[in-house]
């Protein structure tokens, strides 16, 4: 016969959460801003050319900016962040960054 412990399981709390672990990793966004000179076609334009995202996630980013006022339409470490407010900016679109 083998050995029997006499120990029962113990749950653990865990110390992070998944969504803690994913604040952690990308605690910056950019956001994109409304603006009354950029058409929306554009911005979506924009969206798809240096994010590199699909014509449908484009859109649905750009409908957010043009109802809402704003979308977060990336996500990272702060230089990132810094890297694409500087290119909405080159390409003409009102932008900032947050901590999240």
């Amino acid at each position: 016969m083998g050995f029997v412990s006499a120990t029962s399981p113990v749950e653990v709390e865990p110390t992070v959460t998944p969504d803690e672990v994913t604040l952690v990793a990308k605690p910056w966004v950019t956001i994109v801003w409304n603006d009354p000179v950029n058409l929306m076609s554009y911005v979506a334009f924009v969206f798809q050319k240096y994010f590199g995202y699909d014509k449908a996630k484009a859109e649905k980013l750009m409908l957010e900016v043009h109802r809402e006022g704003k979308s977060a339409v990336s996500s990272g470490s702060r230089e990132e962040m810094e890297r694409d407010v500087q290119a909405m900016h080159e390409y003409g679109l009102w932008a900032t960054m947050e901590k999240q």
